[in-house]
C-alpha cells in the first residue's frame, strides 16, 4: 500500500461511527465548546500518536501495541496490553453494530410509514429492533471473518472518500445555515455560555470522544503491507490526524450552529419546554445518535438519506476491520499461550481462526444488547486509554532496552512527549466516568458511567485471574519449548538455594566466577553455571546444537574455577533466539534465589542503560539480581559500599560482607551529603550509614564515614579509586528514570576505574505492600 492508502485507512478508522454516533452525545455534555472539546482532542491524541509512529515504523508488522508492550515490560503488562486490546476492539465494535441497528432502523422510519415509535406483535419496540439488527450483522461480518474474506484496499477507500464527500457537504451547508443567521454567535456563546458545564464538561466529552482518534492503532497493524513502512507509516500517522482534526470541529461547529430548534425537532427529543426556553446543545444530548440526521433534515438536501449511507457505510467498514482485528489478537493471545490453546486453532478448510471469531462474536453480540451506546463508548474509552498509557511507557522503555531499534523516526525531547501523554490521559480517565453519570453513589443523574466502569472492572480482575490461574504457567512452558535445555552437568550437592552464573566467554568468567565463590558461600548456594548458544529468529532451534561443543569449552572453565574452591557447581547450556529469556527460563524452571550477571561496562549508545539482555533479566527475573561491571580479577582488600537506606542497599550490604569475609578485607560504608547540609540532614545521613553498619554487625572490619560533594555519582567515583571493589545498591525507580538501577549506581558502574557490583533484590507484591502500609503509618 502507498503512504494515499494507508492514510486512507487511518482517516477511515477516525471518520466512523464516532463522528455520526456520539458527536451528539458530546455536544450535550460540553455543550458548544465541543469545538475546543476536539481541538484539545487532537493535541492529546497527537502526544500518543508519536509514540505509535516510532513503534510502528521500527516494528512493521501486525500486533501493534501488544506485539510492544509484550517485547518491552515485564508480565502481566503483555498479557493485559492484549485482554484490553482484544476488549476495546470487541466494545468498539459493539458500538459499530448499535449504531449500524440505530441508523438502519431510522431508515426505515424516514422513508416508511412506521412512525418514530413502533410496536409489532406486542413486543418488537425500535429499541429491541435496533438490538435485533446490531446482533444480526455482527454474526453477519463474524461469518465474512470465518470464511476469510477480507475488506479491499480500494474498497477501502471508496467509503472512505464517500463520508469525506458527504461530511464535506454537511458542513458546507451547515455553515451556510449558520451564517444566515445575523444573530449566530449568540448560537455559540450565549448558552449560557460557550462551556456551560466548564473545564469538567470539557474534559469529559474529549473523553468520551476518545475512542474516535484511535485509527493510529489500525495504521501500524497494516505495517507489513505498506511500501517504505519506515517513513510512510509515522508520515500516516500524522497525516490522518492533520485531516481528521479539522473535519471534526467543522462537523460540530455545522451541527450546533445549523440546527434550528422546532417543534418537531423538540417533540423527537421528548423536550416539552418551549423552543425559546431549550438551548441547542441540549436538544442534541436528547437526540444522542440521531443528531446530525435531524440536523442534516433542516439544511442539506436529501440530508437524512445522505447521512444515513454515511453512517451505515461507515459502521459497515468499521464492523469488518474490528470483527477482524478483535478476534486476531485473541488468536495471537492464543498462539502466545496466554489463552487457551483453542483460540490457536485453525479452521482446516477455511484456513481462519474459527474459535477465537466464535467468541469474539459473543463477546460483541453480548455487549451490544447489554449495554446503552453511552456505556459501550465509554467503556471503549476506558480500555483503549489504558492501552495508550501502557503503549506511551513502552516507547519510553525501548529507548534503554532496545537501543539499536530502527528508528526512522525518533520522538524529539525524550522522554517529555510520551510522558506528557501518559499525564495527559490520566487526566482523561475519570472525567469519562464523572460526566456519564454514577447515580447510584450520588454523582450524575444517569448510571451510564457507573456501567462502564463496573464492564472494566469485571474484564480487568477477569484477566488477573485467567493470568495467574493459567497465562503464567502456560507462558513457562512456552519458554521452555523456546530455550531448551541442550546439556547439563553438575557436581553433587545438597544446597537450599542456587546463584545463577551466565557466562559468554574465557575473559569475564574468572572475575566472575570469583565473586560468585564468595556470595555462594555466604549464600550456602550451589552456582549453577549456564551458557547460551544463540540462533537467528528464521533459524530453526535445533539447528543450534552443533555449536555446542563452542559453548563447552568456556562452561568448564567457569565451572572448574568453583570446584578447586570446594564450592557445588552444575553446568547447563541452553539454545535459543535471544539470550535473556533463556537465562530467565533457568531461573524460572529451577526456582534460584539469585543470579550474578557481567557487563562491560560501556554502551556504544548515550540512551544504552546496561545492554538488552541485562536490562530484561534485571526487570524480569524473580530473584535477587546482581550485575558485576567486570574488572580483571585481583585481591580484595578495601571495599567501598555507598548507601542511601533501602532494600537494595542493605542487600548490597550483604554482598559486600559475602565478598570482604573470606579476604578479610575492610567495608568502608559512606553517605555522601551537601557541604551545606544542615545539622538536621546530616543527623538523617548518620542514621542511614548506622542502618547500613547494622546490616553487618556481625563483620568486624567495618566503617563508616560522611562525604561532602554536590554530584553524587562523582563524590562516589573519586572515593572507588582508593578501594577495590565498589558495591552498589539500586535506586528506588520513578517515572522519569527510565533505567534498571537508577542513574547514580549506572554512572559509578561505567566511570569506576575497579570492580563495581550493583544490587537488586528481588520485592514481590507481598513486600511492596508492606513498605506501603508503613510508609503511611509514618
Amino acid at each position: 500500500m502507498s503512504l494515499t492508502d494507508i492514510t486512507m485507512i487511518g482517516v477511515g478508522a477516525m471518520i466512523g461511527a464516532g463522528v455520526f454516533a456520539l458527536t451528539g452525545f458530546a455536544a450535550g455534555i460540553a455543550g458548544p465548546a465541543i469545538t475546543i472539546a476536539f481541538v484539545l482532542n487532537g493535541i492529546v491524541a497527537l502526544f500518543i500518536a508519536i509514540s505509535y509512529a516510532e513503534l510502528g515504523a521500527a516494528f512493521p508488522e501486525a500486533g501493534g501495541g501488544y506485539l510492544w508492550v509484550k517485547e518491552a515490560l515485564v508480565d502481566p503488562n503483555g498479557f493485559y496490553a492484549g485482554w484490553m486490546s482484544w476488549f476495546a476492539h470487541a466494545v468498539a465494535c459493539a458500538l459499530y453494530a448499535v449504531t449500524f441497528g440505530v441508523f438502519l432502523t431510522e431508515f426505515f422510519v424516514v422513508f416508511s410509514d412506521l412512525g418514530r415509535e413502533f410496536v409489532f406483535f406486542g413486543f418488537i419496540t425500535r429499541h429491541v429492533l435496533e438490538k435485533a439488527i446490531a446482533v444480526v450483522v455482527i454474526a453477519a461480518f463474524a461469518y465474512i471473518n470465518y470464511r476469510g474474506a477480507e475488506e479491499t484496499g480500494s474498497a477501502e477507500l471508496v467509503v472512505v472518500a464517500i463520508k469525506l464527500v458527504i461530511l464535506g457537504l454537511f458542513i458546507l451547508f451547515g455553515a451556510l445555515a449558520t451564517f444566515s443567521n445575523p444573530n449566530w454567535p449568540a448560537t455559540f456563546l450565549s448558552q449560557p455560555s460557550f462551556a456551560p458545564a466548564g473545564i469538567a464538561g470539557i474534559i469529559g466529552a474529549m473523553g468520551f470522544t476518545f475512542i474516535a482518534f484511535e485509527g493510529y492503532e489500525i495504521i501500524v497493524q497494516s505495517g507489513e503491507e505498506v511500501v517504505n513502512p519506515g517513513e510512510n507509516v509515522p508520515k500516516a500517522v500524522f497525516y490522518s490526524l492533520l485531516i481528521v482534526v479539522p473535519v471534526y470541529v467543522l462537523v460540530a461547529f455545522a451541527l450546533i450552529g445549523g440546527l434550528n430548534i422546532t417543534p418537531e425537532i423538540l417533540e423527537i427529543a421528548g423536550i416539552s419546554r418551549p423552543p425559546d426556553q431549550v438551548f441547542v446543545w441540549q436538544v442534541l444530548q436528547n437526540l444522542g445518535e440521531l443528531g446530525l440526521i435531524r440536523a442534516a433534515e433542516q439544511f442539506l438536501p436529501y440530508g437524512a438519506l445522505l447521512l444515513i449511507v454515511a453512517g451505515l457505510a461507515s459502521t459497515t467498514s468499521a464492523l469488518n476491520a474490528t470483527v477482524y482485528s478483535s478476534s486476531r489478537v485473541s488468536f495471537a493471545m492464543g498462539r502466545d499461550r496466554v489463552l487457551p490453546g483453542m483460540f490457536n486453532n485453525i479452521h482446516p478448510e477455511k484456513k481462519t481462526p474459527h474459535v477465537a471469531i466464535i467468541v469474539s462474536m459473543v463477546l460483541i453480540m453480548a455487549m451490544a444488547v447489554a449495554l446503552p451506546i453511552e456505556s459501550v463508548a465509554a467503556a471503549a474509552d476506558i480500555m483503549f486509554i489504558l492501552l495508550f498509557l501502557q503503549v506511551n511507557w513502552t516507547v519510553i522503555k525501548m529507548r534503554s532496552t532496545h537501543p539499536d531499534l530502527p528508528r526512522t523516526f525518533e520522538i524529539p525531547y525524550m522522554p517529555w512527549p510520551p510522558i506528557i501523554g501518559i499525564v495527559l490521559l490520566l487526566i482523561l480517565l475519570p472525567f469519562i466516568i464523572y460526566e456519564l453519570g454514577l447515580e447510584a453513589i450520588g454523582i450524575g443523574t444517569s448510571n451510564e458511567g457507573l456501567i462502564a466502569l463496573g464492564v472494566t472492572t469485571i474484564w480487568m480482575a477477569l484477566g488477573l485471574v485467567i493470568y495467574y490461574g493459567y497465562s503464567a504457567e502456560k507462558e513457562d512452558e512456552k519458554l521452555e519449548e523456546e530455550t531448551p535445555t541442550l546439556t547439563t552437568e553438575q557436581t553433587p550437592a545438597d544446597r537450599d538455594s542456587q546463584l545463577v552464573v551466565p557466562v559468554a566467554n574465557p575473559e569475564s568468567a574468572e572475575p566472575l566466577m570469583l565473586s560468585a565463590i564468595d556470595i555462594a558461600r555466604d549464600m550456602d548456594a550451589e552456582i549453577h553455571v549456564i551458557s547460551v548458544v544463540t540462533v537467528p529468529q528464521q533459524t530453526p532451534l535445533d539447528e543450534g546444537r552443533e555449536f555446542v561443543d563452542d559453548e563447552r569449552e568456556t562452561l568448564e572453565e567457569a565451572m572448574s574455577i568453583a570446584e578447586e574452591a570446594d564450592v557445588p557447581v552444575r553446568g547447563t547450556i541452553r539454545i535459543g533466539h535471544d539470550v535473556a529469556p533463556a537465562i530467565l527460563n533457568t531461573v524460572e524452571q529451577h526456582d534460584s534465589d539469585a543470579i550474578l550477571m557481567g557487563w562491560r561496562g560501556r554502551g556504544r549508545r548515550t540512551d544504552f542503560v546496561l545492554g538488552s539482555n541485562v536490562d530484561q533479566v534485571v526487570t524480569q527475573a524473580k530473584c535477587n539480581v546482581l550485575v558485576e561491571r567486570i574488572s580483571p580479577a585481583e585481591d580484595v582488600n578495601s571495599i567501598l559500599l555507598p548507601t542511601a537506606g533501602g532494600p537494595h542497599a542493605e542487600y548490597a550490604a550483604e554482598i559486600a560482607r559475602a565478598i570482604a569475609r573470606p579476604q578479610d578485607a575492610r567495608i568502608n560504608v559512606v553517605y555522601v551529603i551537601e557541604p551545606e547540609a544542615d545539622e538536621d540532614e546530616r543527623e538523617n545521613a548518620r542514621e542511614r550509614l548506622e542502618s547500613a553498619t547494622n546490616v553487618i554487625d556481625d563483620y568486624d572490619r567495618v566503617e563508616s564515614s560522611l562525604l561532602e560533594g554536590t554530584d553524587i555519582a562523582e563524590r562516589i567515583v573519586e572515593e572507588s579509586d582508593n578501594h577495590d571493589h565498589t558495591v552498589i545498591g539500586a535506586t528506588r525507580e520513578g517515572l522519569l528514570q527510565q533505567i534498571v538501577f537508577g542513574g547514580i549506581p549506572e554512572e559509578v558502574g561505567r566511570r569506576a576505574k575497579h570492580t563495581v557490583i550493583m544490587a537488586k533484590r528481588h520485592q514481590g507484591i507481598t513486600s511492596r505492600l508492606t513498605r506501603w502500609f508503613k510508609s503511611q503509618q509514618q
